[in-house]
This record gives C-alpha cells, sequence and structure tokens, in this order.
C-alpha cells in the first residue's frame, strides 16, 4: 500500500469533473486549498503535519499524516497535478522534556534530564541514537517509510539552530506587545506574570526557561531575563537556537516562517489554532487552512497519551491486520470521536475489503467516494479475500488451528483452486488471524452449557444438518439453522416475517449457536461459517456442546 504515491495516477478531465462536486471530506478539504492558491498566486502548496517527540509515536500521530496525505492527493487531482506540492513532518524536538513517560526505560537517568530539550536528552532505550528525540523521530520516520508516505522530516532543533526562523523570531520580537495581547487574556494569573514567547536556553544548565522578559532590544535581536537560580541578568539573543518558542507563539512562527498552507489538528486544539492564527496575522502571514478531527480514546474512552502509553501503537495494529486496515480505519468519519483498541480491527479490516470488492461495480462518482480510493491514492488493488478477517477468527476458534496449514486446510476445500501461491493476501489475513486469536480471542472464550430449550434445539439442528445433501452451500445451510429455529418460541422476532407468513427468527437463536459452539458472543452469518468449517466438523461441535466438553 501506498498512502501518497510518487507514481501519481493518471488525471483526466473526468476525474476532475467528478472531483469537483464530490463530497468525500478529503475533496471538500482540497477545495478550500484551491481556493487560497487562486487567492494567493503560490508556486506550491505546503502541507505540514506536527509532532512532539516527548512519548513513543502512537496511531494518532500516523492518522494525521494519512489524512493529510489523503487531502493533498485530493488537491493535486483537482489541479490535475500543475501545483507541486510537499508534505513536512515537522517534530518539536527542542522542547523541553516536562515529565518522564511511563513507558520508556532508564526512567531514573530520565529524570536528572527534565527541562531540558528532547534532543539533548540521552536515548534511553540503547543510546543508538544521539537523544530521546531522536529516537522517537526514528521510529515515527521508520513507520511512515513502511507506508510509503511522500514526505520531508524537519526537526526544530535543526530549523531554529542552523537559523531557518531567524527573520521570523526578529519579527515575533518587534511585534513582541501585539503577541503578548493576544495570548495574556487565555491565561489564567500566575500564568501572565510569567508569561513570554520566547522561551530562553539557559546557557549553563541548559534547560528550556519559562521566565518573563525584563528587557528586549527589538534592534539588536537581544532579550533579558532574571537567572531563575541567581536572580542575575542574562542577555541572549532570539537567533540561532538560544531561544524557543512557546507552544502556540512556536506554531505561529513555524506557520509563517515557512509559508504552510495546510494543517489539520486534534478538536482538543481548536482554542490553539485560534490564537496561534491571529499571531501568524500579527507576523503578517496567513494561517494555514485545515480542520479539526476528533480525538483517539482508548478502550476506557479516555484520550490517547503518548506519555502514558494508553491506546495502540502503530506496531500493535500491524501486528494484527493490515496497514490497509488501519489507513481505513482513519479515513472513516474523522469528526467522530474514535475508539483505538484492539477490539476495533477485525470490523476494520472486514470493511476495507467490503468496499474494495465493491470498487470495481462503481460509477467514477461513486469511487471518489469510497475510500479505497483515497487509501491508495486513486489505484486500489483487484485483489480481494475469498474469505472474511471475522470468519478466518472463527475458523480458528472452532478448529483449535494452531498453525497456517490446519486453516489452509479448511479454506482450500470451501475454495478449490485457492493456494498460499495465488492468494497471497488472503494468506497474509491467515497470519493475522492466528495472532489475534491467540492474544485477544482465545483467552476471553467461555462456553456456556446449553440449557434444555438449546439442548433439543441443538439436536434438531445436528438432524438438519445431517439430512442436507453433500456439498450443499452457505445459503442452504443458513436456510436449514433458520427451518430449526422458526418453531421455537424464544427464536421467534415477531417483528420480522418469514418465508410462510409466520415470525422470523431472532439474533438470539445465533447468540446461542456461537456461545455454546465457540465460546464468543456473537460471529459471522453462521451458514457461511458451517460451510468453510464443514457440516461433519459442525456436528461434532455440537455433539462435544451436548456432552458438557466444550463448557466444562
Amino acid at each position: 500500500m501506498a498512502a501518497d504515491r510518487h507514481d501519481f495516477l493518471t488525471i483526466t478531465d473526468a476525474l476532475v469533473a467528478e472531483a469537483e462536486t464530490s463530497n468525500a471530506w478529503p475533496f471538500e478539504e482540497a477545495r478550500k486549498l484551491v481556493a487560497r492558491h487562486a487567492e494567493t498566486g503560490s508556486k506550491s502548496v505546503l502541507f505540514e503535519t506536527g509532532y512532539g517527540p516527548s512519548g513513543l509515536p502512537h496511531i494518532g500521530t500516523f492518522g494525521e499524516v494519512a489524512r493529510t496525505s489523503m487531502v493533498r492527493t485530493a488537491f493535486r487531482v483537482l489541479t490535475a497535478d500543475k501545483v507541486p506540492t510537499r508534505l513536512l513532518c515537522f517534530s518539536d524536538d527542542l522542547d523541553g522534556l516536562r515529565k518522564v513517560p511511563d513507558n520508556v526505560p532508564n526512567r531514573d537517568m530520565m529524570l536528572a534530564y527534565l527541562g531540558k530539550p528532547l534532543s539533548r536528552v540521552p536515548d534511553p532505550f540503547s543510546n543508538e541514537h544521539p537523544s530521546f528525540g531522536a529516537a522517537n523521530n526514528a521510529r515515527l520516520r521508520a513507520f511512515l517509510d513502511r507506508f510509503g508516505f511522500d514526505y520531508e522530516f524537519a526537526s526544530a532543533t535543526d530549523y531554529y539552530t542552523q537559523g531557518r526562523f531567524d527573520q521570523t523570531l526578529l519579527t515575533m520580537l518587534r511585534c513582541y506587545d501585539e503577541v503578548m495581547e493576544i495570548i495574556l487574556p487565555s491565561l489564567g494569573p500566575d500564568r501572565r506574570a510569567t508569561y513570554s514567547p520566547f522561551l530562553p536556553i539557559h546557557p549553563r544548565t541548559g534547560i528550556v526557561l519559562q521566565v518573563p522578559m525584563i528587557d528586549r532590544d527589538p534592534e539588536r535581536g537581544m532579550i533579558a531575563y532574571a537567572d531563575p537560580d541567581t536572580g542575575e541578568r542574562i542577555e541572549t539573543t532570539v537567533t540561532g537556537g538560544a531561544v524557543k518558542c512557546q507552544w502556540k507563539a512556536d506554531w505561529a512562527l513555524r506557520w509563517t516562517a515557512l509559508g504552510v498552507d495546510y494543517e489539520m489538528a486534534g478538536k482538543d486544539l481548536i482554542d490553539s489554532v485560534t490564537l496561534s492564527s491571529k499571531i501568524c496575522r500579527a507576523l503578517g502571514a496567513r494561517p494555514p487552512e485545515g480542520f479539526n478531527y476528533e480525538l483517539f480514546l482508548d478502550e476506557k474512552g479516555q484520550k490517547i497519551s503518548k506519555s502514558k502509553g494508553n491506546g495502540l501503537t502503530i506496531e500493535d495494529w500491524l501486528a494484527y491486520a493490515s496497514p490497509e486496515s488501519l489507513s481505513f480505519y482513519m479515513f472513516q468519519k474523522p469528526r467522530a470521536a474514535k475508539r483505538l483498541h484492539f477490539d476495533v480491527i477485525p470490523k476494520a479490516v472486514d470493511e476495507y475489503y467490503t468496499f474494495l470488492a465493491a470498487y470495481g461495480r462503481q460509477t467514477l462518482a461513486q469511487q471518489l467516494q469510497n475510500p479505497v480510493w483515497h487509501i491508495h491514492s486513486g489505484a486500489p488493488p483487484s485483489e480481494g479475500i475469498a474469505i472474511p478477517f471475522a470468519m478466518l477468527l472463527n475458523l480458528v476458534s472452532a478448529s483449535n488451528a494452531g498453525d497456517a496449514g490446519t486453516l489452509w486446510g479448511y479454506i482450500t476445500r470451501y475454495a478449490p483452486g485457492t493456494t498460499v501461491e495465488n492468494a497471497p493476501e488472503l494468506d497474509r489475513l491467515v497470519g493475522y488471524a492466528l495472532r489475534y486469536f491467540k492474544d485477544f480471542v482465545e483467552p476471553a472464550k467461555v462456553f456456556r452449557a446449553p440449557d434444555a430449550v438449546e439442548r433439543e434445539a441443538l439436536a434438531a439442528l445436528d438432524e438438519k444438518l445431517a439430512s442436507l445433501p453433500e456439498g450443499a452451500g452457505s445459503d442452504a445451510i443458513q436456510d436449514a439453522i433458520l427451518d430449526v429455529a422458526r418453531p421455537i418460541e424464544r427464536y421467534q422476532d415477531l417483528k420480522k416475517t418469514g418465508p410462510n407468513g409466520g415470525p422470523g427468527v431472532s439474533g438470539v437463536w445465533f447468540q446461542a449457536l456461537y456461545q455454546t459452539l465457540i465460546g464468543q458472543e456473537r460471529g459471522p452469518r453462521f451458514g457461511s461459517f458451517v460451510e468453510l468449517y464443514g457440516i461433519a466438523e459442525t456436528r461434532a461441535l455440537i455433539a462435544a456442546a451436548l456432552e458438557g466438553r466444550l463448557a466444562a
């Protein structure tokens, strides 16, 4: 998968025309950029994503890059790829270490570096990298490279020390009073007393200081502050990496100095975007376009945090599912809060392949609405899968398969001619299913013994399955399963109508099947499962349930 392909797709007049009216959110965002470009007349468009390397990269970081890349692709289509674009992934590694993350080793060592720039805190992992910030940057870059993103990486430490922000820093010093007027009303009394947009880096301790300015000289580019330990006056330039800017001022500094045209941010940063935009205008620049996405939450509904390490890591997801499924999860409903926990993975995998299977049957307008168009930059693969991921999980669960070879035995019987060699995508899912089952499904399996009504129903189902002809398909099996339940009052759904005008079958019947035969609360269409697993094998499960061996 390539989230932002270097070999860009062929753009036709028809594609541009459909894109101009598509209401897929990346096109809606891109149209704002088209209007901006028409107004500014700039030679290129710069997309930016920001990242704080104070903790291990999490999926939220990836989501911002993935979504921004989707908007970039949409913009390139709308402009027929005639306007050069760049994506800059910016790391604020000059920020001070405020606290030691919970999920890193050598925490005691790191405590000695509190307050110092992340790029000057030793690597707590292996000393492979020159700093903690560099170690986290390397992890982020390795992941982005694995996904094939087309991006440029930027380090705040490099940009500040190499003078790339110098001119804008001098402008901010000249606009100091105006910047203060923007920020101070948003702060509490104590914070207002010490606030300055500039954070000097102490020449002796190397700590990033939050101290008030006692003097400033815009002509010389100098500021002065009192040493927090000794009270002595220290004078320093604002250029060359001697200072960095406070968060909101830093964001505006970056937008102004680099000419950023687009940057999205989480909903929790709406106020920060507003203030940074005002500072950007005070510096004489136009704030970037963008939108605010909803936050990612852990299984308890709490915001995921790099320092806490709650929620999924990038590596977590990729151990159990494909990169494409992760991109799909990021595409869907970006303005809705999303749980990032292991239990969302199977659904994301199957929904991705459902949209992929539909793509070839769709009109161009429908394809532009399809997530797979945006995930694959307009060129989704044609290969699908013969068996849903959820079905594979249930097959592993029912068969207790511990290896891919056992699973493929069922698959080749279900889909003759399907092999590891001609279905590599399915083979990849087999590996994911085995790992996911072992780590998450198997520990939670709880078989329930059938009660009297269920015992009678299961015995009837066994007889019904035995009467089916050899090679019966999933539809015939599903009908047989429904026929067993229809006369049983517990499983009748009066809101549904059966084939002969009687009541339909409720989901309680299928829940009972999964609880007593598979040890799970739910699963995919049971007729399809039986076809894949085998009628004889399913009858053996029923016998085991009736004999009490499964619940035991």
